[in-house]
């Protein structure tokens, strides 16, 4: 697997923040009186943009009540972060690697631009990245559009391109592209779901992803926070 850019899902692949998203969802129903959800049915949404998880979770809101769930959303959300998230274990490092590569790094995500710009601000991956696209600026995931502007902006064809994400939303829409996938089974979708769509492997952990596609560990470190690689295709799984 040799590859020219890697685009990167954010929440739940980068950003250990599947459980902030799932507790702001339940405030956000809580105070507009709708009905609560269970914990799994909330972790299957996240990815979408948010306008579409919304009406996903609660399909009989109107146009007033999405945009009314979205602000309280957005409000717990903005609150729960004064103590910021923070990305998983050897994220950092692995970005850094495959930068020292040369290979482009990019981030196709189902936050807002400005949500997404805010997590830049407070962990300074920003930098990391040579381009970017949010929900609210294309098409929401499984839509392929987001990968496909980003091919475009970075003059990258499909098949020098890898997808890495934590749902079957990223998935299906690196498929759409005809752009190889990851899939990390630590994020917001169980490893079974992640499986009916048949990606290329499955990681535990994102320092995986170096060796699977030839990529040495970074110097900063004999091991990338002490990981030890272990990737494993997704068929022998």
């Amino acid at each position: 697997m040799s590859y020219d850019l890697v685009i990167f899902d954010w929440d739940g692949t980068v950003m250990d923040s599947t459980a902030r998203i799932v507790t702001c969802m339940h405030d956000a129903a809580r105070d507009l009186d709708l009905p609560a959800l269970e914990d799994e049915v909330v972790r299957g949404i996240i990815g979408l943009g948010l306008p579409e998880a919304i009406l996903t979770l609660y399909p009989f809101l109107d146009e007033v009540m999405v945009t009314t769930m979205r602000e309280r959303y957005a409000h717990h959300f903005v609150l729960a972060e004064r103590s910021p998230s923070v990305p998983y274990p050897g994220a950092r490092d692995t970005l850094l690697a495959l930068r020292e590569q040369g290979m482009q790094l990019a981030v196709a995500t189902g936050k807002s631009r400005k949500g997404l710009d805010r997590v830049w601000t407070n962990t300074g991956l920003g930098a990391l990245f040579h381009a970017s696209r949010c929900a609210d600026e294309s098409r929401s995931k499984p839509h392929p559009a987001m990968v496909l502007e980003l091919l475009e902006e970075l003059r990258v064809a499909p098949e020098r391109a890898l997808m890495v994400g934590d749902t079957t939303f990223d998935l299906d829409m690196a498929e759409a592209a005809g752009v190889d996938r990851v899939a990390v089974s630590y994020g917001a979708h169980t490893p079974e779901r992640l499986r009916q769509r048949s990606p290329r492997a499955m990681i535990d952990a994102l320092p995986q992803l170096l060796p699977l596609i030839g990529v040495g560990v970074t110097t900063r470190g004999a091991d990338v926070d002490g990981f030890e690689s272990t990737a494993v295709p997704a068929a022998r799984q």
